[in-house]
This record gives C-alpha cells, sequence and structure tokens, in this order.
C-alpha cells in the first residue's frame, strides 16, 4: 500500500517517528480520537487510520467530537464525514456553552475553559467506549507556542508531552502529530478533502491575543531564520536541569553541602559496621 502523495508520506514518516519514540500507540489499543472537525483533529485521524492500515500492530480507531451544544454547529458533516470513510464514531451532545459564563473566571480565556470542560467528557466517554488511548491534534507549532506562552506570560518553563497518564492514572493521553507542523496538517486535511468546521462558539473572535502575538513572533523568526522552529522543538527533549535556577532540580550549594556530608557520615557509617578486608 503506497502513499498517494509526498505531503502524506511525509506525515505518516513523522508520526510514526513519534509512536515509535514516545511509545504512544501499541498492540490492543482502541484510541479514541477528539474530533473537533478543524484541521487538525481531521489530520490527525486521517494519518493514524492510514497507519491502523499498514502497521504491523493491531489496534483500532474511534472519533469523538463533543458538541458544546451551540446551534450553528455542523455535527451533521462530521457525521456524513466519518460514516463515508468508514470510520467508527460518536458525537456527544453537551451543554458546555450554556455554562460557559457561569463558570468562566475573570482572568480566564473561554477557550481555555471550554478546553477543560471538553477534555472531562473526552475522559467519560474513553472510559464507555473502552478506549486506553485518547489522541488529541496539538502539533509541533502548539508545542512551541505553548511553551512560549508559559515562559512570557505564566513564568514557568512548561509545554505539553507528547504522552500524558492523567492525574487519577485511569487515562492516557497522546499527541501523535507533534513532529507535524501546523502547515502540513492544513494542506493534508485540504488535500483529504475534508471539510474544517469552525468554532461556533461567539467569543471565538476573541482568541487570546497573547497567543495571536506569540504565533507572529514564531512566524517571523522562522521566516528569517528557516529551522528555529526544529531547534525549539529539540530543546525540548534537549533539557539541562542544572543551567536552570529551579532548587528543586538544582539545589543551593548549602543544600548541596548538606546531602554530600549526609551521604560522608552515612559511608563512614557503614564502613565501621562492615569494616573492609585486606586482601
Amino acid at each position: 500500500m503506497s502513499y498517494r502523495t509526498p505531503l502524506e508520506a511525509r506525515i505518516a514518516k513523522k508520526t510514526t517517528k513519534a509512536i515509535v519514540d514516545f511509545n504512544l500507540i501499541e498492540d490492543g489499543d482502541r484510541v479514541m480520537v477528539g474530533l473537533s472537525g478543524g484541521k487538525d483533529s481531521w489530520a490527525l485521524m486521517q494519518t493514524l487510520d492510514l497507519l491502523r492500515q499498514r502497521a504491523l500492530i493491531d489496534f483500532s480507531l474511534v472519533a469523538v467530537n463533543v458538541n458544546s451544544g451551540y446551534k450553528d454547529f455542523k455535527h451533521d458533516v462530521i457525521a456524513e464525514t466519518c460514516e463515508a470513510r468508514g470510520w467508527e464514531y460518536r458525537i456527544e451532545h453537551t451543554s458546555i456553552g450554556d455554562v460557559m459564563d457561569d463558570l468562566l473566571e475573570s482572568n480566564a480565556t473561554p477557550c481555555s475553559l471550554c478546553a477543560r470542560l471538553r477534555r472531562g467528557v473526552l475522559y467519560r466517554i474513553a472510559t464507555e467506549v473502552g478506549a486506553t488511548k485518547i489522541a488529541l491534534g496539538h502539533h509541533l507549532d502548539d508545542f512551541i507556542e505553548t511553551l512560549l506562552l508559559n515562559l512570557f506570560f505564566a513564568g514557568t518553563l512548561k509545554a505539553m508531552p507528547a504522552r500524558l497518564v492523567s492525574d487519577n492514572g485511569e487515562h492516557v493521553v497522546i499527541r501523535p502529530l507533534v513532529y507535524v507542523g501546523e502547515g502540513e496538517a492544513r494542506l493534508y486535511t485540504k488535500e483529504c478533502g475534508l471539510p474544517i468546521i469552525g468554532c461556533c462558539c461567539p467569543a471565538c473572535g476573541d482568541l487570546s491575543l497573547q497567543r495571536q502575538r506569540v504565533k507572529r513572533l514564531v512566524l517571523d523568526l522562522e521566516r528569517e531564520h528557516p529551522g528555529v522552529k526544529q531547534s525549539m522543538l529539540k530543546a525540548l527533549g534537549n533539557v539541562m536541569p542544572r543551567h536552570l535556577l529551579d532548587t528543586r532540580l538544582n539545589p543551593s550549594g548549602e543544600l548541596r553541602d548538606s546531602v554530600a556530608l549526609r551521604l560522608e557520615e552515612e559511608a563512614t557509617s557503614l564502613l565501621q559496621v562492615q569494616p573492609l578486608r585486606s586482601a
């Protein structure tokens, strides 16, 4: 089974590398794909279905769309597309849109709250459909932008992992498109004739200005210095804790000295109890 286009071959290769590098999908897995209807989730579903047909391991897919309850959302198009391609799917209708105003904190963006609520629904459905993994469509640009957003505006050095075990240990979230760029995902979705469905939330026009600024910054840097995004992604897997300021990773000199002294005392005590034998 050959790839239809060079783009498809490139995305399949990058996704396969991510699966192998981070042990994202294993034999017997039932992978639930969070299918929002956007370009990234369509690209993820199409790619995983392609790899499923070619893989040496056996795994199954089920697409799940969480409908937030906005009347103009085209969930019927998602259903029709999945049926036409023979994909197992489920559309979960919720009232997330109705409760957003009541739950939204003054300093929070609606998109971040919506994402958390949808994630909770996905966790519940994963249990109901017997999914062993939850696959999300975050791509290379998402990883980099999240890193910079946290660095610039949250005071933390953090991005997102390719594989994450939930706090209760019951779910595993995977992001197989970590090596795939946003532009590649967009072109692939278009190439496959998949319908991109925009969010109908009335607040979507007020997306974080910080994220927009970071996106433009990365775009400008990549134009001026091709390879910057790959360098930043590589940095996420090349962390040097001793060169950071977090004392939990790099203790102060006084703490290091106290630890060294304690280890020396323990070693001395052990030698007194079990003295070395001469040859």
